[in-house]
């Protein structure tokens, strides 16, 4: 096993676990009966990332006149909605936790049915010579948001229900050790492939970051525009930009065997950690986002 498949099969996925438990602490069940209640806020962003992030990528693949392997590596992404990682970002920012967390459940089971039809279209779109059928794995991908998201997230609601000052207690803690399993994760991300990352920059750097740019900007504006307080449209904004890259790149590894395809996921990989990073630093200093 490479030093890149270790990473994304066992270092990574631990990781997020670790930080859906702690995650998990902060939350209680009104959190997301409140979402339930009020729809509003997981319609909208459900739109943003099973079809305006599609379109945006579709669209960006033929204004920048990508060759057909980059473009249906850049369409790989922007079938995948958000994964946990987009839960932790969300959490550091001070979004709204919950409406995170059942957007990137939800968004996954959904795109086990959307992928394989928009990649289907993209290949024959763009020409990219081949016949495979793209079939998901539904209930590999059911059973990894189970073990890396609702498991250890329910693991931590029991505590924050018997253990409620102790749970108080770390909540601060647990959000100094999501920052820094997340700039370790960056690190290890960039040491496991920075034979890809020099490529991938070069030939998408650029389509990447606007994919990027552009998918939060729209996240955000919908929010605000549907009237969303801030607190949920930061978990909007986070959840419409920052994908999950690891199914994106099993997709283009795996099911396409095409590792060229995978070039694109690379790219945004690296964009995707810095704006996260830079939104984490800014809103992390906010004490209170609940009335903005």
């Amino acid at each position: 096993m490479t030093a890149a498949q270790l990473i994304s099969t066992i270092f990574l996925p631990l990781s997020l676990a670790i930080i859906m438990f702690g995650m998990g602490m902060t939350l209680i069940p009104a959190d997301f009966t409140r979402i339930i209640k009020y729809p509003k806020a997981i319609l909208i962003g459900l739109t943003n990332q099973l079809i305006i992030l599609p379109i945006i990528g579709f669209s960006l693949a033929v204004a920048f006149d990508l060759n057909p392997i980059m473009a249906v590596g850049l369409m790989i992404l922007a079938t995948c909605p958000g994964g946990p990682t987009s839960n932790l970002i969300t959490q550091i920012c001070k979004g709204n936790i919950a409406l995170s967390v059942t957007l990137t459940a939800i968004a996954s089971i959904i795109s086990v049915l959307t992928i394989p039809f928009i990649l289907s279209y993209a290949l024959a779109y763009f020409g990219s010579n081949t016949n495979i059928a793209i079939k998901l794995p539904i209930l590999d991908t059911i059973l990894q948001i189970m073990v890396i998201t609702v498991i250890p997230i329910s693991l931590g609601m029991l505590i924050r229900k018997f253990k409620t000052s102790f749970a108080k207690r770390m909540e601060k803690t647990m959000r100094i050790a999501s920052t820094v399993i997340f700039i370790l994760v960056f690190i290890a991300v960039l040491a496991a492939n920075y034979k890809l990352i020099g490529t991938a920059m070069k030939e998408v750097g650029m389509v990447t970051l606007f994919l990027n740019l552009i998918t939060m900007a729209i996240g955000y504006l919908t929010a605000r525009l549907f009237k969303l307080d801030l607190k949920n449209s930061i978990s909007i904004t986070i959840e419409s930009g920052i994908q999950n890259g690891t199914l994106a790149f099993v997709i283009a590894t795996t099911i396409l065997n095409n590792v060229e395809m995978g070039i694109p996921t690379g790219a945004y990989s690296i964009w995707m950690f810095i704006t996260g990073g830079i939104l984490m630093w800014q809103l992390s200093k906010r004490k209170n986002v609940e009335s903005v």
